[in-house]
């Protein structure tokens, strides 16, 4: 019954938001397609992408207690600030040498569930593979393993939708808050594009 897994599968897709927006990818298949363990998946986590979750938490955690602070105290919030984007440039720098060309895709959409990309060969359907995430301008990178639920093509590329198998909560909570400020930002850039056309 492909069909029906598929569909129930794409349902599944849908009921999380999804944006449209450009960003790399690296995908390859995994264990010849078969899918392993949730704790197998935890062990593999490269490094670098388990640092990156963790210094995000560690961020907000220590940052949200000296949001109402001002003067002296508004001072250390503004070094300590600096301090986290030192961290952060080192660990981009990390998850840039993660990006293997041979292996970059291009995504497309993204959202809670899953995200869609295309390339010019394709992967198969229900096939399970292993997938990097990079949201560069986000600050935000993902390591997850995912299931090919819908392929398409169109001019001469193939257009891939893939559902997540094994992510952490809190890789997927990035991706949700990641969707929604990219999408804050898109309605802040139409809102300025309309106040700038002159009245009809």
């Amino acid at each position: 019954m492909p069909d029906e897994h598929n569909n129930l599968k794409l349902n599944q897709y849908n009921e999380f938001f999804s944006i449209d927006h450009d960003f790399n990818i690296n995908a390859k298949r995994l264990n010849n397609g078969k899918t392993i363990s949730y704790n197998d998946f935890l062990k593999d986590i490269p490094t670098p992408f388990k640092l990156v979750n963790d210094i995000a938490s560690l961020d907000r955690a220590a940052m949200a207690p000296l949001g109402v602070v001002t003067g002296v105290a508004g001072q250390l919030v503004q070094y300590l600030n600096i301090q986290a984007q030192k961290i952060d440039l080192l660990i981009n720098h990390m998850l840039n040498e993660q990006d293997d060309e041979n292996q970059r895709y291009q995504g497309v959409a993204f959202g809670g569930a899953g995200i869609e990309f295309i390339h010019d060969t394709a992967f198969s359907l229900n096939e399970f593979i292993e997938i990097k995430i990079f949201l560069t301008h986000e600050n935000c990178a993902i390591y997850c393993h995912a299931e090919v639920i819908q392929i398409e093509s169109a001019e001469n590329q193939y257009h891939h939708k893939v559902i997540f198998h094994h992510i952490r909560d809190d890789d997927r909570e990035r991706l949700v808050r990641s969707s929604l400020h990219l999408q804050s930002k898109q309605l802040q850039q139409l809102a300025k594009q309309r106040n700038k056309q002159p009245n009809e």
